[in-house]
């Protein structure tokens, strides 16, 4: 099709300012073609060299001043453009496990095995299986609490993955979903828990802290992160109004803010690390860095294995 006659005289399939170029990629923001040397990688898609502009005359003064702090003749490292593979591949995953999960006869067996408890990290107790301090993401309780999880990944995986790109928010979302069971297995190494919260939680936490980075607004971030954690607070706080028993009443919730936690600070320690290490000459430095965060949450569990189990 590409050497037909109608093909070469349709202009929009090739770069409005190099018509010699072929290119299938529009602009997000005028939605004209732009080649590969014209394309910028925006938070989604790419902007042309035009719009760019546009955006930058546009730009509040702590905005160009972030700009200015991240400006460098190196180059930076290239970051995805397109649709996020990535947050879809997760979605689709978990969405797998949960359908298999709700065949009669398979649910428990399946959340048993891949739900994260704290005993089974110690051989003592007959079984030692780690994997499930990362697959306890895969598995729910219930439609709503993989829904409104998935719905969250989505929402942000959409935004952030091109931002960092595929390989490195995969890494944060397996960091994330580490810390928040390690954060269980520190402060609640009995309690069996199952959900991708602590993942999400992450992502909340990596978004706030590069958000803080490139000059962005924030603070609806920092208010969603704070209803969301607070949430499991306040429902305890309401029902041990008749019982006077706060912390019976937050066990009750069913909801892990420990996970949260979690998730949390090491989401945030992920998204320092990927704010401070974005230049190319700085790769192997970042991935030392990711590697040492893993180190540092693995090196806690020796904590509760010790105190607790």
């Amino acid at each position: 099709m590409s050497t037909t006659d109608e093909f070469r005289r349709n202009s929009d399939n090739f770069c409005y300012r190099h018509p010699d170029r072929q290119s299938f990629v529009l602009c997000q923001r005028c939605l004209r073609t732009v080649c590969s040397e014209c394309r910028t990688p925006a938070a989604v898609g790419v902007i042309c060299p035009e719009c760019m502009a546009q955006q930058r005359a546009a730009e509040t003064p702590a905005q160009k001043k972030a700009e200015r702090r991240w400006a460098s003749r190196r180059p930076a490292v290239v970051v995805a453009s397109g649709r996020p593979l990535a947050t879809l591949t997760i979605i689709a995953i978990t969405g797998l496990v949960y359908i298999i999960g709700i065949i009669p006869g398979l649910g428990s067996i399946l959340s048993n095995a891949l739900m994260f408890y704290g005993p089974y990290l110690v051989p003592q107790f007959g079984a030692f299986e780690p994997w499930r301090l990362f697959t306890v993401s895969l598995v729910h309780s219930g439609f709503f609490h993989i829904a409104l999880n998935m719905l969250a990944l989505w929402f942000i995986g959409r935004n952030l993955e091109p931002l960092l790109g595929r390989w490195r928010f995969v890494v944060l979302y397996v960091l994330g979903t580490l810390g928040g069971s390690v954060a269980v297995a520190l402060l609640a190494p009995l309690t069996p828990v199952v959900g991708a919260s602590g993942a999400i939680f992450a992502l909340f936490g990596a978004l706030l802290v590069i958000g803080r980075h490139i000059g962005a607004d924030i603070r609806v971030i920092a208010v969603l992160i704070g209803i969301n954690f607070a949430w499991p607070f306040v429902v305890a706080l309401i029902t041990s109004i008749g019982t006077g028993d706060f912390i019976s009443a937050l066990n009750g919730v069913g909801i892990s803010w420990q996970a949260h936690l979690g998730g949390l600070i090491t989401g945030a320690a992920v998204g320092f690390v990927y704010a401070r290490t974005r230049l190319a000459r700085q790769r192997a430095l970042q991935i030392g860095l990711l590697v040492g965060v893993g180190a540092v949450l693995l090196a806690l569990l020796v904590i509760p294995v010790v105190v607790y189990y």
